[in-house]
């Protein structure tokens, strides 16, 4: 049966997609620590032999270290922003009071403009309208704190779970630094799971492809955008682009969650160009995504970029928001394990 299967390359084809869509949708997340910490130990293996070798530490010490340095990096971009929001906040609490009465001389006119012209009394219409609004803020805040009230549970539980994941996935790394040449030299002396094995490092070498990705496109659309803001006079134009940049990686929201905001408020204050600046800029930071994302990854993959496209809406469609991971990585695992048991059937001819 699987020799005709092998055989068959369309049907090949669809058994190992249902596979692995069967692994990405109900194995991948009650073992993600363990498969998060191996491609950890895979991607940085070599790393941490050097350092090995070099400051006789062992790999699991410099697994430990290599951790907390990313976590120390991470934390310090973290504060850096928090440090400049809070010192920030003043400034945008007048800036906030500015657009409250811009909006107000916006409503007045509007509505006077609007009365003159059906033949209503536009005091009247603006204070219905203004009413309406209050009714509905109001409704909204007794709808949302109990609602979050009521939700703190389950938030409680997604702590845990984050926990649960980090703990695991720290003893996990730690366990696989100390007997992954062990693990791999085993797999390797039986044949059959040779295809496992080229599997691991095809998803390895996407995983920091990816990431190397990533970095790239977030710095470029965070150098365009800190340029055009700054270009444009806007004030913390620098770190309006840094943080644009960083938030370029949250699938759906990206730049747009700060310069959309950012660009209505110059405009409610009579910044008309620059809110102008911010809208061309964020145009131009989705396209620099699109643009570079397929090609930075297709080309290093060896892949068309237009597959790589294809992989990340195919994912979206299946898994949600995970798609955006889990698109890509199902194309390379059907990729590479099809590859594989191509090149096993050759060998076999062969001999």
């Amino acid at each position: 049966m699987w020799e005709k299967i092998r055989q068959n390359w369309i049907l090949l084809l669809l058994l190992l997609t249902g596979a692995v869509y069967f692994f990405l949708e109900y194995i991948s997340p009650l073992i993600a620590p363990v498969l998060t910490a191996l491609l950890f130990v895979t991607i940085f293996g070599p790393f941490l032999k050097k350092v090995q070798a070099r400051f006789h530490i062992h790999r699991q010490l410099g697994a430990v270290l290599l951790l907390i340095a990313a976590l120390l990096l991470f934390a310090g971009l973290v504060w850096i922003l928090v440090f400049w929001i809070v010192g920030s906040l003043p400034g945008w609490i007048g800036s906030l009071k500015a657009v409250e009465e811009q909006l107000q001389i916006l409503v007045h006119n509007l509505c006077i403009f609007l009365g003159q012209l059906v033949g209503v009394d536009g005091v009247y219409l603006e204070n219905a309208i203004l009413r309406g609004i209050s009714q509905g803020i109001n409704a909204l805040g007794q709808h949302t704190l109990p609602g979050m009230m009521s939700q703190s549970l389950e938030y409680v539980k997604v702590l845990g779970a984050v926990g649960g994941f980090l703990v695991t996935f720290l003893i996990s790394t730690i366990l696989l630094a100390k007997d992954y040449d062990d693990i791999m030299n085993r797999l390797l002396d039986r044949r059959e799971c040779h295809v496992f094995l080229e599997v691991i490092c095809g998803v390895t070498r996407y995983i920091a492809t990816f990431v190397r990705a990533q970095v790239v496109i977030m710095s470029v659309i965070g150098l365009t955008a800190a340029a055009g803001l700054t270009a444009a006079r806007i004030p913390n134009g620098i770190l309006w682009g840094i943080l644009a940049g960083m938030l370029d990686a949250l699938p759906f929201i990206g730049t747009g969650v700060v310069l959309m905001p950012l660009a209505v408020s110059l405009l409610v204050q009579g910044g008309y160009g620059q809110a102008v600046v911010c809208v061309v800029v964020y145009v131009i930071c989705i396209f620099e995504r699109e643009l570079l994302e397929p090609r930075l990854i297709g080309r290093r993959m060896g892949v068309p970029p237009i597959a790589v496209l294809l992989s990340l809406y195919v994912g979206i469609q299946l898994f949600g928001l995970w798609g955006i991971l889990k698109g890509p990585l199902g194309f390379v695992l059907i990729r590479e394990s099809y590859l594989s048991i191509r090149r096993m059937q050759e060998m076999d001819r062969k001999e």
